[in-house]
């Protein structure tokens, strides 16, 4: 839910831009929407998600370079928002920065890696109906991941 949920309210950010520049207070708030539902949802799965799909005796290790994994991923996606966000104009353009392709044009490749992550969290294993205790044993993890 919260994946689609930022992505719908991120997409609300994108389609009508140019009415966001004018109205502050607005975007604020839907940014802050925006940002409420990236911490309800996707920020949920890389603390939960790996916890309950390793096995016991891999756990912690892979709990790691989970984590390891999506904070480079967030300094990539930091990064570059701010390089792909530059204007065309050089006069809209921070000084320093080469010719990106817009904030608007930005908010929707956000949209589309969000929903990205939306498919690629659904294809995750569910692990509802095992225990964590049992969740360390060979045959529950094969049959998790025959689903």
């Amino acid at each position: 839910m919260g994946f689609f949920m930022m992505t719908a309210f991120m997409l609300e950010l994108a389609i009508p831009y140019d009415h966001w520049t004018t109205h502050h207070i607005s975007f604020v708030v839907m940014h802050d929407f925006t940002f409420f539902f990236a911490n309800f949802g996707p920020n949920s799965t890389t603390f939960i998600v790996p916890a309950e799909i390793f096995t016991a005796r891999l756990r912690s290790t892979c709990h790691g370079i989970s984590v390891a994994a999506c904070k480079a991923g967030a300094i990539v996606g930091a990064f570059g928002f701010l390089y792909a966000a530059q204007s065309r104009d050089p006069a809209k353009r921070d000084k320093g920065y080469l010719a990106g392709i817009g904030v608007r044009n930005a908010l929707f490749l956000v949209v589309s890696t969000n929903f990205l992550g939306l498919v690629f969290s659904l294809l995750v294993p569910k692990s509802k109906e095992f225990p964590l205790e049992e969740m360390s044993s060979r045959e529950v993890s094969k049959r998790l991941h025959k689903m």
